[in-house]
């Protein structure tokens, strides 16, 4: 009987997409073409030229279909037979001129007669309410602005907020378009959209990371409001998506850009199981660093203190936990990411090499939820839901390790006596006040604490919080107020051999204020416009003793005190449909104020201690030293095909905030510093050009850019000089010139069972001393290697979905070893005898490779059940490889020793128990 039943339905289904509709009585248009060895989709421009009717299908699945007809004054449905005779594909057209194209499933175009409503609607399982409901949005017809009897020409704006049906959420960086003419935008951090486009019926499509593309049928009769709710994509569960819409990366004009959803860094194999946002991030092509168990960042040959690391709109200084072992950020709770390399948007700055931008999720607005996992050292929890339902939500995380039982089950001795411990809580609140005002409060603190080998003591922490109020003013112009405040501290404490026992504590305290602006000219114009205050507080140092048996003297170096500021505007400028041009300007003002006591040196003199005479003091809120200067931004895209663009970006950035050490990898001892009289801002300028190309019907994606970047006042340290509790920390530190070039590929696949990406990068990284003729100049005043220089780089990422339940992940990395100093001899002055070092950062450590694998189980897939589960299990370093992290030497004897130091030696197996409810 169900056979029977199914034969009937598509009869009448084949029946109905070929015949026109009973009791239709209207006109077919006649079409006139030559379509030779055409695509698919230039044949339907092609027809929606000619005709009012409108195309729906799946470009993916029609990417290979070429067409070879010529026709003259023919019928739509006799030119549409020709097209898909002998072929798997059916048509269906509806009575409001729609024309579904589909593979094996035709589309029912019109209800039961007794149905008192004529819209259309997409077929949806039985009981799917949220499909038919989504059917029923996509066949409505909306009006926005008052009705009037006739569309006058030109332009009107339709705005609002694009939103998850099901949580409420916004949904970021979603593309809002027409087709014809081609006009579009993305959504912001909050959902919300602003296009200018022709009065008159259209229709809007949108597109999104894991979401289901979805389109509304409008009148437009003049400016006003339409909130979009769009639905997630089951396929798109466990598939790679990058970037919202399917041909940003070809179509905008942002080059250097990344963007990375929470399902896709939930699939990278990583160290002990933990999701892990940071080295996901490193995966991708000119993201490096130099340490395996480093987070800090080298984009495109520059330092970890040149990137700027933002969790909503707060800055963050270390963004680890336990030395770079995990990130500090909790994946349950966070949105996406996205990483600017070049081409950085003038409303940011204050960095010269990326700037890393990471969102967390507002929480469900509809109903309670919870997820979390359990893994061998680390758990977390996370709880959302409405505080009122639609209008305001709640986000609440909290991570936690347990790895001290791990560590006393080592064998070795020494690492039996170390602990290890960290915790990590996040809250976020959404408010909707009404139509036009929402509020956003964030606040996060993290606490590390561990303990090495039984003797020293590190315990860092970060706080975090922001509050943001976002005011539309209309269709056109909307606002965003922030102010955000975040402080770092960290302390070392020494307590082995009690006469030597100590407590040193370093900390930095930041305030910001920022007013930002985006306001939609016309429909070629759109401008961003704002200005942007911080206020520094640091705290260089204190060494105290730690008991009254200490024999250390207590030290305290002095507070430092800076204002930054800025103002900028940005013009994102559609010449035409192939030309979009990006401009911007941003002026940015630095000022170091007392009170602050001044070292002095005599003039004409290298800044030394030998040369000090004597000290200048500064009131409080007195300028001591200010600098600034204008920066621009500049961007241009000029697409060469429908599916291939040319991009050339230009940047100049200034920074006034460094970061000493003479350290390898980023470490929380790290000292930051700001520019004084003597130490100037960094000062860096990048020219990018770069080709896009999608392939498959925006299934593949292709880049290829080179760039090429010069810094100027980079600090590197002078040797033998100490950079802790130095009074003169002006006199330890040298002023560098640097170049940076390379050249970056990439190709990812965003669908489909098998997806990933695979990147290369040549890069490389020189610096030089500005004062070439100094004795302190590294290298003879020539160009040396820094730090995190890695010519070749290559990564490769794979997923492979083997059914609904299960997949696996491989992760494959190589790179080229990084530079060090080795000494090379020994020499004897006054009876002392002392180390010869080679030429600085001259030779290299072996290269490093790395295989990883993850496989990840999905529960059933029953909807109602008390809790969703899955289960997740890694192998890290899967070959055993001892990649050599450092090189170091010691004397024994008499004798320089030389040894390799691995941090992950072996394969490093984990399971983690993920759920949700």
């Amino acid at each position: 009987m169900k056979k029977i039943y199914e034969l009937i339905v598509i009869l009448a289904v084949c029946w109905l997409a070929g015949y026109p509709a009973m009791g239709q009585n209207r006109t077919e248009p006649l079409i006139n073409g030559q379509f030779n060895d055409v695509k698919f989709k230039d044949f339907v421009k092609t027809i929606e030229g000619q005709t009012d009717y409108y195309f729906y299908y799946d470009a993916a699945k029609l990417d290979n279909l070429q067409i070879y007809l010529q026709v003259q004054n023919q019928p739509l449905r006799t030119v549409l037979a020709q097209v898909f005779k002998d072929t798997e594909y059916t048509y269906a057209i509806d009575s409001q001129n729609r024309v579904f194209v589909t593979k094996g499933t035709a589309i029912i175009t019109q209800l039961p007669t007794e149905a008192s409503n004529q819209e259309a609607i997409a077929y949806a399982p039985p009981g799917d309410e949220q499909e038919k409901l989504l059917a029923t949005a996509e066949n409505k017809l909306y009006e926005v602005g008052p009705r009037k009897v006739r569309v006058t020409p030109g332009n009107s704006t339709v705005s609002g907020f694009v939103r998850n049906a099901v949580t409420g959420e916004p949904v970021i960086g979603a593309a809002v378009f027409i087709d014809s003419p081609q006009i579009g935008v993305t959504t912001d951090v909050f959902g919300y959209y602003s296009l200018s486009i022709p009065r008159g019926r259209q229709r809007l499509r949108v597109r999104s990371i894991g979401m289901r593309e979805t389109f509304r049928q409008i009148m437009l009769y003049s400016d006003g409001k339409l909130d979009i709710e769009v639905l997630e994509s089951v396929t798109a569960l466990k598939e790679v998506a990058i970037k919202a819409g399917q041909d940003a990366n070809v179509a905008s004009s942002q080059m250097g850009q990344v963007k990375l959803s929470i399902k896709t860094l939930k699939q990278v194999p990583t160290v002990m199981g933990e999701t892990d946002l940071l080295r996901t991030v490193m995966t991708l092509p000119g993201v490096k660093s130099v340490g395996e168990s480093s987070v800090g960042l080298n984009v495109r040959g520059g330092s970890a203190d040149q990137n700027l690391i933002l969790f909503n709109d707060a800055t963050v200084y270390n963004p680890s936990h336990l030395f770079g072992f995990f990130s500090a950020f909790n994946p349950d709770i966070l949105k996406d990411v996205e990483l600017y390399k070049s081409s950085i948007p003038a409303r940011l700055g204050g960095r010269l090499s990326s700037v890393l931008d990471i969102s967390s999720r507002d929480g469900n607005k509809k109903k309670f939820v919870g997820s979390g996992g359990i893994g061998l050292i680390t758990g977390r929890l996370s709880l959302e839901g409405p505080i009122v339902k639609d209008k305001s939500s709640f986000i609440i995380g909290g991570r936690s390790t347990y790895s001290n039982w791990l560590l006393k089950r080592l064998d070795t001795g020494e690492y039996n006596k170390s602990t290890a411990s960290f915790y990590d809580v996040n809250a976020h609140i959404s408010h909707e006040i009404n139509e036009k005002n929402s509020v956003y409060v964030t606040g996060y603190l993290s606490r590390d604490r561990f303990r090495l080998f039984g003797d020293t003591i590190y315990a860092y922490q970060n706080q975090l919080a922001s509050l943001k109020w976002k005011h539309t003013f209309n269709a056109k112009l909307y606002g965003t107020f922030t102010a955000a405040y975040t402080s770092y501290q960290y302390a070392v404490a020494s307590i082995q051999v009690p006469l030597n026992a100590f407590d040193l504590k370093f900390g930095i305290k930041q305030a910001s204020a920022k007013a930002e602006f985006s306001y939609l000219l016309d429909a070629r114009h759109t401008l961003d416009f704002g200005l942007s205050t911080i206020r520094y507080g640091l705290s260089p140092g204190t060494f105290q003793p730690r008991s009254s048996e200490s024999l250390i003297l207590p030290d305290k170096l002095e507070a430092e005190q800076g204002q930054e500021s800025a103002v900028y505007i940005e013009d994102r400028f559609e010449v035409n449909p192939r030309l979009l041009i990006t401009a911007g300007l941003r002026f940015s003002v630095f000022n170091y104020l007392g009170p602050k006591t001044v070292n002095q040196y005599l003039p004409g003199q290298p800044i030394d201690k030998l040369y000090e005479a004597g000290t200048q003091s500064y009131a409080a809120g007195k300028f001591i030293k200010t600098y600034g200067g204008p920066e621009y931004r500049i961007s241009v895209r000029r697409m060469l095909t429908g599916d291939l663009s040319l991009k050339v970006s230009y940047n100049t950035l200034r920074q006034y905030i460094h970061l000493l050490s003479n350290t390898m990898v980023a470490s929380p001892t790290d000292i930051w510093k700001l520019s004084d009289g003597y130490i100037k801002p960094q000062l860096g300028d990048q020219i990018a050009v770069g080709l896009y190309r999608n392939l498959r019907g925006n299934q593949i994606e292709l880049s290829v850019e080179g760039y090429y970047k010069n810094i100027r006042n980079f600090l590197d340290y002078k040797g033998g000089d100490s950079l802790i509790m130095n009074p003169r920390i002006e006199a330890a530190v040298i002023s560098t010139r640097g170049k940076a070039y390379g050249i970056e590929l990439m190709l990812r696949k965003m669908t489909g069972k098998l997806n990933g990406w695979v990147g290369y990068t040549y890069s490389r990284s020189l610096l030089r001393a500005l004062d070439r003729t100094s004795p302190d100049a590294p290298n003879d005043g020539n160009y040396y290697p820094s730090n995190y220089d890695k010519p070749h780089d290559f990564t490769a990422i794979t997923n492979y979905r083997l059914s609904h339940r299960f997949s696996v992940s491989f992760n494959f990395t190589y790179s080229t070893g990084r530079p060090y100093t080795p000494p090379i001899g020994k020499y004897t002055i006054e009876g002392a005898q002392r180390i010869y070092y080679a030429a600085r950062n001259q030779y290299r450590i072996p290269d490093y490779y790395r295989v990883d694998m993850s496989m990840n189980i999905e529960g059933n897939h029953k909807i109602k059940k008390l809790a969703h589960s899955s289960w997740t299990v890694a192998v890290y370093n899967l070959l055993g490889r001892k990649n050599p992290s450092s090189v170091y030497f010691q004397t024994r004897g008499g004798v320089v020793n030389g040894y390799k130091l691995s941090i992950f030696g072996q394969p490093i197996p984990t399971i983690t128990y993920n759920f949700r409810f």
